[in-house]
C-alpha cells in the first residue's frame, strides 16, 4: 500500500509492518496506526509516520544508542496490553524534539514508545517514578563530528 509521508512524500509500505496503537498516543488519541521507516539511508534516526495523517510524524531513535545507562522496567500492565512474552519481542524508542540549532535537540526519555515487534502493537508509556525527564539533550551524547559517539 502507498501512504503520503511528512518527510519522504509518497512511500510504498508493507501493510503487515504497520504498528497498531490501540489507545493512540498522548495528545493524538485518534492516531492508531504508525509506520516506522529510516529518516535517511544511514544513521540512527527513524521516522514514526502516522498512516492516517500525513503531517504527523515523529523523529525517533533507540535511546540505547545515545544514553548507555538508560533502562526501563516495563510495568506488568504494559506487558499484558502489548502481549509481550519475552524481551526479544520488544523494540523501544524515544521521540526527539528537533530544535534549531540541532545541538538543542532533546529526547523524551520519560515517555518511551514500546512496541511488541512480533505482534506489531505499540504504546507510549509514561515513566512517572523515574529519574528521566521529557527533555534530555541529545547532542551531549554525540561526538564532535555529529555522529554517534
Amino acid at each position: 500500500m502507498k501512504i503520503q509521508t511528512k518527510y519522504h512524500g509518497e512511500v510504498e509500505i508493507q501493510e503487515s509492518n504497520i504498528i497498531r496503537f490501540e489507545q493512540g498516543i498522548p495528545s493524538f488519541l485518534d492516531e492508531q496506526q504508525f509506520y516506522i521507516m529510516p529518516f535517511a539511508e544511514e544513521g540512527p534516526f527513524l521516522i514514526m509516520q502516522s498512516v492516517q495523517t500525513t503531517s504527523l510524524a515523529f523523529v525517533i531513535v533507540s535511546p540505547f544508542d545515545f544514553f548507555k545507562d538508560y533502562s526501563v522496567k516495563l510495568p506488568q500492565n504494559v506487558l499484558d496490553t502489548l502481549e509481550i512474552e519475552n524481551q526479544e519481542q520488544v523494540a523501544l524508542f524515544v521521540i526527539l524534539t528537533i530544535q534549531e540549532p540541532f545541538e538543542n535537540t532533546t529526547a523524551n526519555l520519560q515517555g518511551p514508545i514500546v512496541i511488541n515487534d512480533a505482534k506489531k502493537i505499540g504504546k507510549q508509556i509514561i515513566l512517572s517514578d523515574s529519574p528521566y525527564k521529557t527533555k534530555h539533550l541529545l547532542t551531549s551524547k554525540l561526538s564532535p563530528a555529529g555522529r554517534e559517539g
